[in-house]
């Protein structure tokens, strides 16, 4: 076996050393390495990511030409090349690591076909990672169902994901060139393979991840992860009287404030892996490495795993983190939920007290910790679009939800003349119309209706009834304030003018929350620790981080999602490389913490 390359043989090569020792990299492209050679640090590059970045940087800035060359310079999968066997040695190790070079008959037959297709709607071959986000190879199914979906993408889209399918092939390359193994992302990535084993019936017979509070895969979830704080290292851990789970790692000093931190591990109704449970797991990875150096920290570290966040089986949306901060509202005990079971029934069936004292007792004292911190998946597509892993939030969005009704009267579609018609329907539509354009004329705000239906609805029937749902959000409270003002209005004006009634009800209201300044500089100094350049976004989606804002200073990280940063879908996706530099970039904030503390 060759040496591993290392970042001083980098140092100390010359120009032609250096563009040799980064061949192959980038598939029949010397021009990036040679980008490289010019961008590289006057001192060399200091971590792998910094490496890796620069190669991407380089990448970014070519000519859309020299962009499609690059393209181009890659094989179709399973296509002429391979059988032919001219492939390069790395582009026939990741298709024989993705058992393309074993297809059946009817499996190199579809993927013949797709080739065609796509090559005749794009005009360059389909690049697709097939070593995956683990590294350890997709299926065939798999790469054949991304082929298919992404057949129907747009131009634009699928130029730009074909470059970051290129980027992530290089990574692995380079990874396998310096011998880099992401250990502590691959525990991250592989926890949430195996948490996601658990779903509730309906959904998990068709393959589809549903987690809601305290079913029976949410509480076989809750006590996968209690056994794996156990195991990490956490000298103190629990269920609580919401169904939280608590792990503490003491400090050196038990009586000094500790660092909270935490995520949700519910989902939404056919979500994806990763959406709270990664903020979980890349703490668990980084209290187990300390764990492993047998080092305790000045200041004790509190992981809280939040039993629920998204609202899914109750109205109750942000329950565990809302117990923390004694905003856990009783009229919740006597919901019900679809089966009509109340909540106070579900708890005590789950082996909770369901009291409201000791609910009222899980309320935390800002006194007893240092700050709030909370590692997320983006759930948006702008880490993504920049081939960035990592981004240090500045805000988390305000947020107003609400249901509506518009009633009008049902009434025979061929006989009712347009001007005497009472059509809830198109009211409801005008009304998103309205969200939609006032949301876009603020700088942040975002609008959505989510929800559109017509009850009982037939195709030859005026509707008489339409039910919406309404979210509004905004970086500030005046903001999505204003808009919201603004939006109640239009809805009672439609009403009027079209001669409907109008119901509309609050569902939820959230601040807006700020980061804390020197928490949000902590993670900065993270970040660049790392070799990365350092980005700022606000979060539009809504976190468990909202709820301590009211007791703590917090302050979040986002880490990338693949697949263009979609979220609350089967296809949400994180690679196991930005699962390591997240851990890497928490582990950074603890020292951080640690040298300040007296």
């Amino acid at each position: 076996m060759p040496a591993a390359l290392t970042l001083d043989l980098l140092k100390q090569a010359d120009h032609d050393t250096f563009c040799r020792l980064l061949a192959g990299v980038y598939e029949h492209s010397p021009w990036i390495a040679e980008g490289a050679w010019t961008r590289r640090p006057s001192d060399g590059f200091t971590t792998l990511a910094q490496l890796k970045r620069t190669l991407v940087e380089v990448v970014r800035a070519a000519p859309e030409a020299a962009q499609l060359d690059l393209i181009r310079a890659h094989p179709e999968l399973a296509g002429k090349a391979m059988v032919a066997r001219t492939l390069t040695a790395e582009s026939t190790g990741e298709q024989r690591s993705a058992g393309l070079t074993d297809c059946s008959p009817e499996e190199f037959a579809r993927l013949q076909q797709l080739n065609a297709d796509y090559s005749a709607r794009f005009g360059w071959p389909f690049i697709l990672a097939v070593k995956g986000p683990r590294g350890l190879g997709l299926s065939r199914q798999q790469i054949i169902d991304t082929f298919a979906r992404r057949l129907s993408g747009t131009k634009e889209f699928e130029f730009a994901e074909c470059l970051r399918n290129i980027h992530r092939i290089a990574e692995i390359r380079l990874n396998e060139k310096f011998g880099a193994e992401p250990v502590l992302g691959n525990q991250v990535w592989d926890g949430a393979e195996a948490l996601a084993v658990h779903s509730e019936p309906g959904f998990a017979e068709r393959g589809e991840l549903t987690v809601t509070y305290l079913t029976p895969a949410h509480q076989a979830c809750a006590a996968q992860l209690l056994q794996w704080m156990r195991e990490a290292g956490f000298d103190e851990v629990q269920r609580d009287a919401v169904g939280n789970l608590v792990g503490v790692y003491h400090g050196s000093d038990r009586r000094a404030p500790r660092l909270l931190t935490g995520s949700h591990y519910d989902t939404v109704r056919n979500g994806g892996k990763y959406d709270g449970r990664l903020g979980i797991l890349v703490t668990l990875a980084a209290v187990r490495e300390l764990h492993r150096q047998g080092r305790r920290l000045p200041f004790g570290i509190e992981l809280v795993a939040f039993a629920e966040e998204e609202g899914q089986r109750y109205k109750a949306t942000f329950l565990g983190s809302g117990a923390l901060v004694g905003q856990f509202d009783p009229a919740w005990l006597d919901q019900t939920d679809a089966q009509g079971i109340p909540m106070r029934e579900a708890m005590r069936a789950a082996d909770l007290p369901a009291t409201l004292d000791a609910i009222a007792g899980l309320r935390r004292s800002a006194a007893d910790y240092l700050g709030y911190v909370e590692v997320h998946i983006e759930q948006g597509p702008v880490l993504d679009d920049l081939d960035l892993p990592l981004g240090v939030v500045t805000s988390i969005n305000g947020s107003a939800r609400y249901r509506g009704r518009y009633t009008g009267v049902a009434s025979h579609a061929g006989t009712t003349p347009m001007n005497r018609r009472r059509d809830a329907a198109t009211a409801a539509a005008e009304l998103a119309l309205f969200a939609e354009a006032r949301a876009s004329a603020d700088e942040g705000s975002v609008a959505t209706v989510g929800l559109l239906e017509v009850p009982q609805g037939s195709i030859n029937v005026v509707p008489g009834a339409c039910d919406f749902s309404l979210d509004l959000r905004a970086p500030t409270n005046a903001q999505r304030d204003a808009m919201v003002l603004d939006v109640q209005r239009q809805a009672q004006r439609i009403a009027e003018r079209r001669r409907v009634q109008l119901q509309l009800e609050e569902v939820m209201v959230a601040s807006a929350a700020p980061s804390d300044p020197a928490w949000q500089r902590r993670w900065e100094a993270a970040v660049r620790a790392l070799g990365l350049p350092v980005f700022h976004l606000p979060s539009g989606a809504g976190h468990d981080a909202m709820k301590l804002h009211e007791l703590l200073p917090q302050a979040m990280l986002f880490v990338r999602g693949g697949n263009a940063g979609i979220s609350h879908n089967p296809l949400e996706s994180v690679s196991n490389d930005d699962c390591e530099l997240a851990v890497r970039a928490l582990l950074n904030l603890l020292d951080q913490l640690a040298q300040e503390t007296p």
